[in-house]
């Protein structure tokens, strides 16, 4: 009787000439092995590192995209902005080195090993699973680093050309520490490890660098090169390998994943055929990016630096003529908007004079080289750097101003006599606070006392009498000191004529420190 019971049942729960669908065993070991990197995921989600290294790794984004830069993140270069989105998902590429490791050794800890021998699912495949629970911080890094980088190029003055293999390189490192995290779980599978093996790997890399004296291709075996120091260069003298960087690094996470595998009982087929290509891949990138500088970027880099004038396009602004790399012609006109307000308060023949602004970069120290620009010779050329935006502008100001009054930027690197105060005053007098940014451009960041401002290629040294009579002026209407100014032009850029001259010229209190007798003086 309850063999007829039970066989109605099962006719009435299956339908007659239906059979059931039949089942793919690779199909379900594939979504066995995503379920468990999604599970494996969230885990990694649940513990407190990872969550607030991810945490801190938007906000400190979110910083320098919405507050960084000092003003200078408004004039954003493309080629520049791509490089810098590679730092900054390396602590978070430590954080998951170590959890995805911690993971990895949890069955160990908890002495549950045992019970996965009883279990459908592979070694091997556990060990893909843990893998490849790096990939959605991967994929999140991958849209923090895109969102960072449309954020820049979005702004008007943005200038220059990103690399999307440049891009790609911080999303990488983050699938490169998953893989490293579970390698070393399984190749020693003890956690005190980790410790010494980031140490290890710190004196090792320390020792290599000291060794060969950063020589290109060791350098680039690095899952980072950033390679920054030197003013923006155009993105034709770059002459970073990226992409066969990328090549190099992918090769590299797929062959220390296929050793994973294969060490843990993968010895397939497939995963042999993807461990050749991996390690070819990985060879052919590090083929790649091995050489250093070509001879026909050398030569591209000394042309630009040398002279610029025959790669540069040239426009005229009002009475003044305007020389730029051609992926920055489009800042030409700020640059003459700071020349026209700075000639504007002179007087003599420097209101009428016609300057020539020259973009200038030294590209011959490569990425790394933070050289001053020399000054030119040539009378009425005012050099402007690949920087701009922030306390770039009052600094070209002052370059400007410097070549109004000495007539070139040799010359200006030898004032150290009260032309000084027309100089600064002349930069900075059209500014909404202008002892902020008297503040700004001076190295020590004061406004009392002798100090140095800054400027494209020479500085200007004012003593303390000098700073005194800059603050005077500065603190006045500029209205009123201009007549002044155009009135006592020859006095005032005389090199003969004393800070105390100067304060009564231009009617302001006289100077009581040192120096505001001495026809020459740099000193306080």
């Amino acid at each position: 009787m309850s063999e007829l019971v039970t066989r109605t049942v099962v006719e009435e729960a299956a339908p007659t000439g239906v059979e059931p669908p039949a089942q793919d065993p690779h199909s379900n070991r594939t979504r066995a092995v995503i379920a468990l990197a999604r599970f494996e995921a969230r885990e990694l989600l649940m513990q407190i590192p990872v969550l607030v290294f991810l945490l801190l790794y938007i906000v400190y984004i979110g910083r320098r995209m919405f507050f960084g830069g000092e003003g200078m993140d408004d004039y954003p270069v493309l080629q520049d902005v791509d490089r810098s989105t590679q730092t900054a998902p390396l602590l978070l590429a430590l954080v998951l080195f170590i959890s995805v490791n911690r993971a990895v050794l949890r069955s160990r800890r908890h002495g549950t090993d045992r019970h996965f021998d009883v279990l459908v699912m592979e070694p091997w495949r556990r060990s893909l699973a843990h893998a490849l629970s790096a990939v959605p911080y991967a994929v999140f890094t991958a849209l923090v680093v895109g969102l960072e980088f449309t954020w820049a190029a979005l702004k008007p003055g943005a200038v220059g050309h990103g690399s999307l293999a440049e891009l790609l390189v911080g999303p990488l490192s983050i699938l490169l520490a998953g893989v490293l995290g579970v390698l070393l779980a399984r190749s020693i599978p003890f956690a005190f490890v980790v410790p010494p093996f980031l140490l290890g790997v710190y004196v090792l890399t320390a020792l290599v660098s000291a060794s060969t004296q950063g020589t290109h291709w060791v350098r680039w075996l690095a899952p980072v090169v950033t390679e920054e120091g030197a003013h923006p260069f155009p993105s034709d003298l770059l002459g970073r390998p990226a992409a066969w960087h990328v090549l190099y690094l992918v090769g590299l996470i797929v062959l220390l994943l296929c050793i994973v595998l294969l060490i843990n009982g993968g010895r397939t087929l497939r995963i042999k055929v993807v461990t050749a290509l991996a390690l070819a891949a990985m060879a052919l990138g590090i083929a790649g990016q091995a050489p250093g500088d070509s001879a026909a970027l050398t030569e591209a880099r000394v042309k630009a630096s040398v002279t610029p004038e025959k790669v540069q396009t040239c426009v005229a602004h009002e009475r003044s003529t305007y020389c730029a790399y051609p992926e920055w012609a489009g800042q030409t006109s700020d640059w003459a908007e700071v020349v026209q307000r700075v000639q504007s308060l002179a007087g003599g023949p420097a209101a009428a004079e016609r300057l020539t602004v020259r973009q200038r970069v030294d590209a011959g120290y490569g990425l790394e080289g933070d050289a001053a620009l020399d000054p030119s010779k040539a009378p009425g050329v005012v050099t402007v750097t690949t920087r701009w935006g922030g306390n770039r502008i009052p600094e070209f100001a002052v370059g400007v101003a410097s070549v109004l009054v000495t007539g070139d930027e040799t010359s200006s690197g030898e004032v150290c006599d009260a032309r000084a105060v027309i100089i600064m005053w002349l930069a900075l007098a059209s500014e909404s606070h202008p002892l902020t940014v008297l503040r700004h451009v001076r190295i020590d960041d004061s406004i009392s006392g002798g100090g140095v401002a800054l400027a494209p290629t020479n500085p200007v040294s004012m003593n303390a009498a000098q700073t005194e009579v800059i603050k005077e002026l500065l603190q006045k209407p500029r209205y009123s000191v201009i007549p002044r100014v155009k009135a006592h032009w020859t006095e005032l850029t005389s090199p003969r004529t004393t800070t105390a001259q100067v304060a009564q010229l231009l009617g302001v209190r006289a100077p009581t420190g040192p120096g505001a007798l001495n026809v020459k003086t740099c000193e306080e």
